[in-house]
């Protein structure tokens, strides 16, 4: 391969890397066709971009954007590479299409992950990189708890008129 192609190889992972907030560095080597296309198609429903790269210009790219140096560890063997908007998306299709499988090394598997300005390297964080929670999804559980309490105080004022009413009712239909 020429200098230039590289080069331009390199500029592009660079521009796809940069399009995403997160990507995991996972191996899909040893799928066949058809397990490699149903893993295409989840990867477009989820709204994941999965690309196939070698390990030195994926490691060029990222050394370009910043990433930290502890990731390139992971960079041996077949690499594909899962970039998306939500962190735990790609954690979420991983385990999902490995539990079918009852062999510990079904394919795909994790060797790394740059998860909100966080690298993960090995498989091993893969149940924790599938509940992690996005920022957006942090940000709804706040507000969610901010206005419980006030909801709390409007449910026992809408429900302690009712209860009054309803003694009061009672006791005007008694018989004297």
């Amino acid at each position: 391969m020429k200098k230039e192609d590289k080069t331009a190889l390199i500029g592009e992972l660079q521009k796809q890397i940069g399009e995403y907030q997160h990507f995991y560095i996972t191996n899909i080597e040893g799928l066949n066709a058809e397990k490699t296309s149903a893993l295409r198609r989840a990867c477009f429903k989820q709204d994941i971009k999965l690309v196939m790269a070698k390990n030195t210009l994926l490691q060029k790219a990222l050394e370009a954007k910043g990433i930290d140096a502890s990731m390139f560890a992971a960079l041996k063997g077949n690499t594909a590479l899962m970039l998306c908007n939500t962190g735990n998306a790609p954690a979420k299709l991983i385990k999902d299409f490995t539990k079918k499988e009852k062999d510990k090394d079904a394919k795909p598997q994790l060797k790394a992950a740059y998860v909100e300005e966080t690298v993960y390297v090995g498989a091993q964080n893969l149940e924790f990189l599938s509940t992690i929670k996005s920022k957006n999804e942090l940000i709804a559980d706040i507000i969610a708890l901010l206005q419980s309490p006030a909801k709390n105080v409007v449910s026992a004022l809408q429900s302690g008129g009712t209860t009054i009413h309803g003694v009061l009712k009672t006791l005007g239909e008694r018989a004297e």
